[in-house]
C-alpha cells in the first residue's frame, strides 16, 4: 500500500472524526466507497471503483428497485412528514425528516427531471441511500428536505426559497447543505447566487448534475462554499469530460477552494446518487466553515 494511499485515507478518516459531532456515525461500512482506483490533488479528487454487478445486482433485492433489508433503518419514518407549505409562491408539498425547530443542519434534495419529493424519501431505491441521509440528518438534530417544485427556472426557485424561509427562520442557525440530482443542479446554481440563501450555504453537493461556469462570479464562490462533484464516468446526460473541466477551473480561479470530485468509473447518470457517501461528504463541507 503506498505512501500517498495511506496519507489520502488519513485524511479523510481524520475528517470525517472531527466532523462527527455533526453527521454520527450511521452504516458507515456498508456504505463506504467500495475501492479508490485513483487519488489525486491531495485527495480533492477520486476515481472510485463502480462495478454494476456488486454495487446493483448484489445491494439489491430486487434490481434498481428494493434493497436488502440491512442497508435500511425505517425506524426513522416515525420522524417523516409529508406537509404542504402555504407560501407566498404558492402551496409547496414537502417532505420533511427531522427537527423542524432549532435543527442543527438542513439538508435539501433536490430532484431531477420527471422526479418528485418521494424519490428523496424513498428508503428502498438507490441502494438505501436516501434511507442512510434521512437517519443521518435526524440522529444529528437536523431537517431533511425533500420538496416537489413546478420546473427548473424562476418558478421553482420561488418555491424552493419560499419553502426554506420558513425553516430557515425556525432554525436560524442551521447551515444549508443542498444536494442536487441531475437537472436539479440549476436550482443550485441560482442559489449559490441568491443574495438571501448564498450566507447560508454550508455546501453544494452536484449528483450526476450539470456544471455552472459563471460561479466563480457568485455569492457562494465569494464565500468559498464547498461543492461536491458527484458523476459517472458513463453519464450519457451530462459528459464527464465538461464535468472535469468546471472542476480544474475552480480549482485555478481560486487555489485552495474547497471543491471536491469524485468519479466513479463505469457509473451512468444515476450513479452519484446511489454511491455517494454522505456522511464523508457533508462532515467535510461543515468542517470547512
Amino acid at each position: 500500500m503506498n505512501r500517498t494511499f495511506l496519507s489520502t485515507l488519513f485524511l479523510l478518516l481524520s475528517t470525517g472524526l472531527s466532523a462527527a459531532q455533526l453527521l454520527p456515525p450511521h452504516k458507515d461500512r456498508l456504505f463506504a466507497y467500495p475501492g479508490l482506483l485513483s487519488v489525486e490533488d491531495d485527495g480533492d479528487y477520486l476515481i472510485v471503483d463502480y462495478d454494476e454487478m456488486r454495487d446493483i445486482n448484489g445491494r439489491d433485492q430486487t434490481p434498481e428497485r428494493r434493497v436488502h433489508g440491512k442497508y435500511v433503518t425505517t425506524s426513522v419514518r416515525r420522524e417523516q412528514h409529508d406537509l404542504v407549505a402555504e407560501t407566498p409562491a404558492g402551496k409547496v408539498r414537502h417532505i420533511a425528516v427531522g427537527t423542524s425547530r432549532r435543527a442543527s443542519v438542513i439538508v435539501v434534495y433536490l430532484h431531477g427531471q420527471g422526479g418528485s419529493r418521494r424519490q428523496g424519501a424513498d428508503d428502498f431505491t438507490f441502494g438505501g441511500n436516501f434511507n442512510r441521509i434521512k437517519n443521518l440528518v435526524n440522529n444529528a438534530g437536523g431537517l431533511y428536505l425533500s420538496p416537489d417544485f413546478s420546473d427548473f427556472s424562476d418558478k421553482g426557485a420561488a418555491e424552493i426559497k419560499a419553502l426554506l424561509s420558513i425553516y430557515m427562520r425556525a432554525s436560524p442557525a442551521a447551515e444549508i447543505v443542498f444536494a442536487c440530482g441531475s437537472m436539479g443542479g440549476a436550482l443550485c446554481w441560482r442559489f449559490a447566487r441568491d443574495a438571501d440563501i448564498a450566507p447560508r450555504l454550508g455546501g453544494l453537493m452536484l449528483l450526476g448534475s450539470l456544471w455552472d461556469v459563471d460561479f466563480t462570479g457568485s455569492a457562494a464562490f465569494r464565500r468559498s462554499v464547498p461543492v461536491f462533484l458527484g458523476h459517472g464516468s458513463r453519464d450519457s446526460v451530462f459528459p464527464i469530460g465538461r464535468m472535469e473541466d468546471f472542476y480544474r477551473s475552480v480549482r485555478k480561479a481560486k487555489p485552495g477552494y474547497p471543491i471536491r470530485m469524485v468519479r466513479f468509473e463505469t457509473g451512468s447518470h444515476g450513479t452519484p446518487i446511489r454511491m455517494t457517501d454522505w456522511r464523508e461528504t457533508i462532515n467535510w463541507m461543515l468542517e470547512q466553515q
